[in-house]
């Protein structure tokens, strides 16, 4: 460390020599917390040792400062360029594999040199606060070795560091007005219109204030008002962006307009701060972001040590006299690591994803937990509907399944033949929609949404309470319902099935399937000798992307007024009529996620088996209802001959194929929905005994549902009836 320090040509503005020294404060082993501290205290008393390499050090530095342009580091680094989210998107992958070029004029690129690893600024969070700010303190308070020489080079480094976080204030006051402008944002907050656009008041009263800021630092004035009209008018454009969020849930959103707020909301969040920094009257608030303990906390490596000393620094400085200044001082150093984050993690997917996809998986889950009301009986007359319901899609699935025989007894090229299952498969499906059938299988998607979003309403608040028994209550109400959709769904697709190849037998004086076909049906429901349980596991994750993709039309269905859209069809209304379209608009604007979700699980389910053929691996997919069509059309084929030992089999693999359907699919749901809206559930040991006591307690209740409606929960009402 000292070698370097004597090296140190303090007029120089290389930046090889302040490498090396950072170099030597991080640590070789990144979990090695107390090394980084170590090294800074030891810098530290090195200089207090040596006051001519503290001068040098302290040149070098104001060197560096003043010959470098400090506006982008402070108004780009850590926020979303304009470019939008697919741009940005590409650009981060493409600037990982190879890095861009960089100019070391600007003081942004040349912390790509100073901090050239991924996770340095982990080290520097570990270090606590008041050991950075003891080395600045040395190094500030570093006198020149001759009492004639004059600091200069500090007033400059100073005034140019001040004139770029002035430039900055500037840049991102501009930024935030012409982003609070754009068109997306006031289609989705039309009230904007009406009044003065807190996003234009803004800027004109941050140039107001930079304005007599240059006038105080040119000496035309002795004092300045503070920024707390600038202040209010940012609150404002927050408020702005929370009411687009809040609405976005009830009127869709799009990943632009989450990229957009979102990179409105880091400019705001930038301005406060470096408001706060460049504040000459003290009367500003520290803004909530510079509580460090809270900062502290988030950090997963920072020890707990090193949280209680940032807090403890924090507290000193508001009850010291001289508070605005130390709290400047803090709030420079949250500062400084809030860039070192920003700029180690800039290349970053991860960061960019989880910052503009949340609010839209929120939204799809969101509309897949209201079309899971549904999907949820109440009481013993709700079932009887389910049953009716799931009966009705038995009789269609039963039809598919033979269309299906039929389809592969044509003989096409199989990209032909996989685009006729698929038209088999998505119109059917399709028909059980328009129908207001049910698909059992279809269910888990959208009930595991409705589960999630109980937790999160019953989380809200401080203490995050959950309530298990409305939980289990829940629960037991999907579990019944799902229990006798299934049953549902199987009553009716194999007497169909078995109806329609007795049928075809009768008709054309052959069997559907020749016997080698019948036994293949059935053997594919074998639970072991076939891959039965990976092709239905398969299928499950069809079943679940299905779900994300009606949720996630539902939601463009709604911010892009699908009805309004519609009815400006001039050639529709002549051929239905005002009325008809609007009817027509309306189904369409509700309907589009459940008719587009089960069109993709169609052609999901129908190239499946084909691409796993043309790719020479064992792809194909296993649903539970047409698996026991299989199993019926087999029976009839065989001359209804078959032994009980594979009979037995069968319908074991029958059952365990739609376990797995039921279960993945719900499981990949309820992850998806919970992670959109930021909950954890750590209460599974207490949700089953729950369970288990509603189930000791009143079996029969537990497995058809009470008489009554006397242990609902406080839901809306359907009027729609079941989809």
């Amino acid at each position: 460390m000292l070698a370097i320090l004597e090296y140190i040509d303090p007029h120089s503005d290389r930046i090889d020599l302040l490498v090396d020294t950072v170099d030597k404060l991080r640590p070789r082993n990144p979990r090695d917390y107390a090394y980084a501290g170590e090294q800074v205290r030891t810098l530290c008393q090195l200089l207090k040792g040596n006051p001519e390499q503290a001068w040098a050090l302290r040149s070098y530095l104001t060197t560096l400062l003043q010959t470098r342009r400090h506006t982008s580091l402070y108004s780009d680094v850590g926020i979303l360029s304009n470019d939008g989210f697919f741009t940005e998107l590409r650009r981060r992958i493409a600037y990982r594999i190879l890095p861009p070029a960089l100019d070391e004029l600007y003081l942004s690129d040349t912390l790509d040199r100073v901090l050239c690893r991924e996770d340095d600024y982990r080290w520097l969070r570990m270090v606590p606060n008041g050991d950075w700010l003891d080395l600045f303190d040395v190094i500030a308070a570093a006198r020149p070795p001759q009492a004639d020489l004059q600091d200069h080079a500090t007033d400059r480094a100073r005034q140019v560091t001040l004139t770029g976080v002035l430039d900055a204030i500037r840049t991102l006051s501009c930024r935030v007005c012409a982003q609070g402008l754009e068109p997306r944002l006031i289609h989705a907050h039309m009230e904007i219109e009406e009044v003065d656009s807190p996003f234009l008041m803004q800027n004109i009263e941050a140039n107001r204030y930079l304005d007599e800021y240059a006038r105080l630092m040119a000496g035309e004035i002795a004092q300045m008002e503070d920024a707390r009209h600038l202040l209010v008018m940012l609150d404002q454009c927050e408020d702005v962006v929370l009411k687009i969020r809040r609405g976005a849930l009830s009127s869709g959103t799009t990943v632009a307009l989450t990229y957009l707020l979102v990179a409105i909301t880091q400019s705001i969040d930038r301005l406060r701060k470096l408001l706060f920094l460049v504040d000459v009257s003290g009367n500003l608030p520290a803004a909530p972001t510079l509580d460090l303990h809270a900062l502290a906390r988030e950090a997963a490596l920072l020890p707990k040590a090193t949280a209680q000393q940032n807090a403890a620094l924090a507290q000193a400085a508001v009850t010291a006299s001289d508070e605005p200044a130390s709290m400047r001082r803090i709030a420079a150093v949250s500062l400084a690591h809030e860039l070192a984050e920003a700029h180690n993690t800039k290349y970053q997917i991860r960061g960019l994803m989880r910052d503009n996809v949340d609010l839209l998986a929120r939204n799809v889950t969101e509309n897949a937990s209201r079309t899971g009301e549904h999907y949820i009986a109440e009481r013993r007359a709700d079932l009887r509907g389910m049953l009716g319901s799931s009966a009705g899609a038995g009789l269609v699935i039963g039809c598919m399944a033979i269309i299906k025989i039929l389809i592969s007894y044509m003989h096409k090229a199989p990209l032909i033949e996989a685009l006729l299952y698929s038209v088999n498969y998505a119109f059917g499906f399709m028909l059980v929609h328009v129908l207001h059938f049910t698909i059992a299988t279809k269910q888990p998607a959208m009930t595991a949404a409705r589960i999630a979003a109980a937790l999160h309403s019953s989380q809200q608040g401080g203490r995050r309470q959950v309530d298990v028994d409305s939980m289990a209550t829940l629960v037991n109400k999907v579990f019944r319902t799902q229990i006798v959709a299934v049953l549902g769904n199987l009553a009716t697709v194999i007497p169909m099935a078995y109806l329609l190849a007795l049928g075809y037998w009768y008709l054309f004086g052959q069997h559907l399937v020749t016997p080698e076909k019948a036994h293949h049906l059935i053997a594919d429901s074998h639970p072991w000798h076939s891959l039965a349980l990976l092709h239905a596991a398969i299928a499950a994750v069809w079943l679940f992307v299905s779900g994300l993709v009606s949720g996630y039309y539902d939601n463009k269905a709604l911010y892009t007024r699908m009805a309004l859209r519609v009815q400006q069809l001039r050639w529709l209304r002549r051929l239905l009529g005002q009325e008809r379209l609007q009817r027509f608009g309306r189904y369409l604007e509700h309907n589009l996620g459940g008719l587009m979700g089960n069109a993709v699980f169609g052609i999901l389910m129908g190239v499946t088996g084909t691409v796993g053929y043309l790719l020479g691996l064992p792809l194909d997919v296993r649903h539970v209802t047409f698996s026991s069509a299989n199993l019926a059309i087999g029976f009839v084929g065989l001359d209804q001959r078959i032994d009980l030992e594979t009979l037995g089999y069968t319908v074991l693999g029958i059952a365990l194929i739609g376990l797995v359907n039921l279960t993945v699919s719900f499981s990949l749901a309820l992850w998806v929905a919970l992670r959109a809206r930021k909950v954890r559930f750590r209460h599974g040991i207490r949700l089953l005994r729950a369970l288990g006591a509603r189930l000791r307690s009143a079996p029969l209740d537990f497995f058809v549902g009470p008489r009554d409606a006397d242990d609902a929960l406080p839901e809306p009402a359907n009027p729609r009836g079941y989809k």
